[in-house]
């Protein structure tokens, strides 16, 4: 028979909620982080994790059926290679802060998108007169929640950023809107001679050194307070913005660049890394749903090309550019000033 067209894509696309639900509410549970002690039957995961026995083993076994679980011929449950190494909230390797995020707010507000897509106002905690950094920072638990989510989306981009760029060309770093700090440890642990640290607002400090000290380098990375569009920007041979442009408009991100072009010494570098759009729009699905989410979260925010922040950069007056892939959907984009 020629080929039949069918719905099967266009009904897994549009119930993918379920799978993406049945995750985010494992990590909230703490599922992973159980089995990363040894495996456990039904009986033994409803025990510790307070689950009533009506779904249980549907929730398990659908876990199993989404590549998230094994289960091994006694009936028990372990995790697989990747959620034992990064959903283990033991374990440093944790990238599940970002997931825990969008559990907490992101899954909810994401409901209201076609009523973003039609006002073009944010769906978030503006919708009752908040902002989403007030609503973010003021809250000790929230503030956490944040910080480690922007950590475990940053952990891979970071890694390759610290082996691909030519850091033997330069001597400090500083990483604006830093964080946990993810990026300046990262990167100082992998080439001794950096020093330099992120620069953030006064209430991440506390997050920033503790993390910092975690990985034994509180002599050689220091936090710099300051709001960074009414304060200077710190010096250092080269700055990063990672995951920072998207959360604001275009004028707003030419402002942000200017500053950190103003900051830069001759022949230093600004990284701008976050999930570059494709330039011609169509196979980098993660920027293009991460631009909604900036409608969905910010008043003016939208993600970007490479193509796009080359011309801002050379706008602003960096005299060379490139843009570099670094792993999964993200890319970084260099400017050299």
């Amino acid at each position: 028979m020629p080929n039949q067209l069918s719905p099967e894509k266009i009904a897994q696309l549009g119930l993918s909620f379920w799978g993406s639900k049945t995750l985010l509410s494992a990590i909230e549970l703490g599922l992973f982080t159980e089995l990363a002690k040894g495996p456990l039957d039904t009986a033994e995961i409803r025990r510790r994790l307070a689950l009533h026995e009506r779904s249980a083993r549907d929730f398990l076994d659908a876990l199993v059926a989404l590549g998230m679980l094994e289960r091994d011929e006694q009936q028990r449950y372990r995790n697989t290679p990747e959620t034992d190494l990064f959903l283990d909230r033991a374990k440093p390797t944790y990238a599940g802060g970002m997931l825990e995020m969008a559990n907490a707010r992101l899954f909810t507000f994401w409901g209201s998108l076609t009523e973003g897509l039609r006002t073009g106002e944010p769906q978030n905690e503006a919708k009752t007169g908040g902002d989403l950094f007030d609503a973010i920072y003021s809250d000790p638990d929230r503030l956490e929640c944040f910080l480690e989510g922007m950590t475990g989306i940053s952990l891979g981009a970071v890694a390759v950023i610290a082996e691909k760029f030519p850091w033997q060309n330069y001597k400090t770093v500083i990483d604006i809107g830093c964080a946990q700090g993810a990026l300046p440890v990262k990167v100082a642990l992998t080439h001794p001679h950096l020093t330099g640290g992120g620069y953030d607002l006064p209430v991440v400090q506390p997050a920033f050194e503790k993390y910092v000290a975690s990985h034994g380098l509180t002599q050689r990375l220091k936090f710099y307070c300051g709001s960074f569009f009414t304060d200077p920007l710190p010096t250092a041979d080269v700055l990063v913005m990672g995951h920072i442009l998207h959360d604001w408009n275009l004028e707003e991100k030419k402002v942000l660049l200017r500053k950190a072009y103003d900051a830069l010494p001759a022949n230093g570098a600004l990284i701008v890394y976050e999930a570059l759009i494709d330039d011609e729009r169509r196979t980098n699905a993660f920027g293009l749903l991460m631009s909604l989410n900036m409608l969905i979260e910010t008043r003016g925010g939208f993600d970007y090309t490479g193509a796009d922040c080359q011309s801002w950069m050379a706008e602003v007056g960096f005299r060379e550019t490139r843009v570099e892939h670094l792993c999964g959907p993200d890319s970084m984009v260099i400017g050299i000033k």
